[in-house]
């Protein structure tokens, strides 16, 4: 039995790392190139993104595991039914229940990490996110200026571009500045061969302080535009919103559970329902993982795929109803985890429950 349980266990696993590769490049990818063309619009320094997406990784971990082990088992299952390994093993003697049950502990390590993801490691890698964007909301526009781009900058209608910037982001080379004046007054466009950056000691101000260049205003359209020509000109650096946001993934476990915020008491209800997903799903996945060799190897995954977005989706639509006070704190979710726990159960029992009511119904009628 321990050859038999080691064998299974190889097979899913091997399929749910696979298929959970997979999945991570995917959305991860689509993550990463949000995050890029934020940095492109010059909301993000190019050099935070890989820390950002190692800091989220396992915010992805957490959803994509349940998924890469469920159709893990759709896939190695099937396999071994196409191939009469499953009609082998039970001419030895493995009947459903053991299989189910060799499966269900196998699922025990995916469990505990999906677990230990969603309480522990998720929140904080969230949390260190949530430093990263309020620093970012913070830096000030010199600091996230790109060379060769034109960057408009969030602290208002204003456009930068250098052609060089030193490593340290002290000074730059070939600077353009355009900047429109509020109540639609004109345009102010500054050109300058370098620039650097001055601290006013007494007020902690900082300027960017352009050399040779010149300035130019007026509106478009009209010829009167004044120009003016300086070996040096001071322009203040302005810095982003330092207001400082806090994301509801970011904060702890034992936060959201001293909470009384609807919203909070949702979260809290989530992060224990995500690791409870792995052995309802197991349940199904056993059950609806039997091919008939006719139907080909990947006829099953259809229907199962179907089941499992239902029970995601109506995961979602509980926590909503939750956060707007709909269903009470006491039933949560369990309700939708209850459901399919019983549609699990019914699969895989309910059909010789049945078969074995038929037979006594016929003995008893032909007695």
């Amino acid at each position: 039995m321990s050859i038999v349980f080691r064998y299974l266990t190889r097979q899913v696993i091997i399929s749910m790392l696979a298929v959970s590769g997979i999945l991570l490049m995917v959305f991860m990818s689509g993550r990463f190139i949000k995050y890029l063309a934020d940095a492109a619009a010059g909301e993000l320094a190019g050099d935070v993104l890989f820390q950002i997406m190692a800091y989220r990784f396992p915010g992805f971990l957490e959803l994509i595991l349940p998924l890469g082990f469920f159709i893990g088992i759709l896939l190695a299952y099937g396999r071994m039914y196409l191939e009469s390994e499953m009609t082998v093993l039970f001419a030895c003697g493995i009947s459903d229940k053991q299989l189910l049950g060799k499966t269900l502990v196998g699922s025990i390590p995916v469990m505990l990490t999906v677990g230990a993801m969603s309480l522990y490691v998720s929140p904080w890698g969230m949390k260190q996110v949530e430093a990263i964007f309020n620093e970012q909301r913070q830096a000030t526009e010199f600091e996230m200026l790109a060379p060769g781009r034109f960057q408009s900058l969030s602290s208002g209608g204003r456009v930068t571009y250098t052609e060089g910037l030193s490593d340290d982001k002290r000074r730059l080379e070939g600077v353009f500045i355009a900047e429109y004046k509020p109540e639609g007054e004109g345009l102010s466009i500054i050109t300058a061969r370098e620039g650097s950056q001055l601290v006013d000691e007494e007020t902690g101000s900082r300027f960017l302080v352009l050399e040779e260049g010149a300035r130019f205003e007026g509106v478009p359209g009209r010829l009167d535009y004044d120009v003016t020509g300086f070996d040096a000109y001071g322009l203040k650096i302005r810095s982003g919103n330092a207001r400082e946001k806090e994301l509801e993934e970011g904060l702890s476990t034992w936060d959201l559970m001293a909470s009384d915020n609807p919203e909070h008491r949702a979260m809290l209800h989530w992060r224990f329902t995500l690791p409870l997903i792995v052995p309802i799903v197991t349940l199904l996945a056993v059950r609806l993982s039997r091919v008939n060799p006719r139907q080909g190897r990947f006829f099953h995954l259809l229907p199962a795929m179907l089941v499992y977005i239902t029970y995601l989706g109506l995961l979602i639509v509980a926590r909503d109803a939750l956060e707007n006070g709909k269903v009470p704190e006491w039933v949560g979710l369990l309700w939708v985890h209850a459901i399919f726990l019983v549609l699990g159960l019914w699969l895989q029992f309910g059909p010789a429950w049945l078969y074995r009511r038929r037979l006594i119904r016929e003995g008893r009628t032909h007695a």
